[in-house]
């Protein structure tokens, strides 16, 4: 869908320079997305994998991020093995719900109610990150912290639209419960791209 350089606002590698690759095509229908236009991938055009490469090394960060829509609708184990080769780190944001494909470095899994993950995500998750919309998304995220593997990074996020009613919720549950941390949209609070 997309491809552009700007901060990783949210998550363990927030801060960080990033390149994000945007996929599109995402039948997981968050009715929170920020992205919805990039749901329908037939309206996005088609790049090859070496003007994405290239693309990315126009770049100083060497921090690549494959997000969507929904990345793992594809194999990735090209793009991925190609973004490496030339030296960047691959990180991937997904709700895991389809097989997993690709070489990753950080594997940012973020599952949703709509649409039930694939097994094969939860042995391989670096982070969990939970969006916290309601007050049962508490529970939703313990059920899937209780799956992923030892030393996976936990993190609640409040989402956006209602980051002022959950998060002084989250802070209260984090503080309760200090295996998780805190993940904002920094980027939003900032407004950066």
């Amino acid at each position: 869908m997309e491809a552009f350089y700007t901060l990783q606002g949210e998550g363990q590698h927030s801060g960080r320079a990033a390149y994000f690759i945007r996929l599109g095509g995402c039948d997981v229908g968050c009715h929170w997305c920020d992205v919805k236009e990039s749901w329908d991938a037939s309206i996005h055009p088609k790049f090859d994998i070496t003007s994405i490469i290239n693309g990315a090394l126009q770049f100083p960060g060497r921090l690549a991020v494959i997000t969507g829509g929904e990345p793992l609708m594809y194999n990735l184990d090209a793009l991925t093995g190609s973004l490496q080769e030339a030296g960047f780190q691959t990180n991937i944001e997904t709700s895991g719900v389809y097989p997993f494909t690709g070489h990753w470095d950080w594997v940012c899994f973020s599952p949703k109610k709509f649409k039930t993950p694939h097994p094969d995500i939860y042995e391989r998750a670096n982070e969990l990150k939970v969006i916290i919309f309601n007050k049962s998304d508490f529970d939703f995220a313990e059920e899937h912290a209780a799956k992923v593997a030892p030393g996976c990074t936990l993190l609640l996020q409040p989402e956006w639209s209602k980051h002022e009613a959950m998060l002084p919720l989250i802070i209260e549950y984090i503080k309760d419960n200090p295996k998780w941390k805190m993940s904002l949209q920094t980027h939003k609070y900032m407004n950066i791209p």
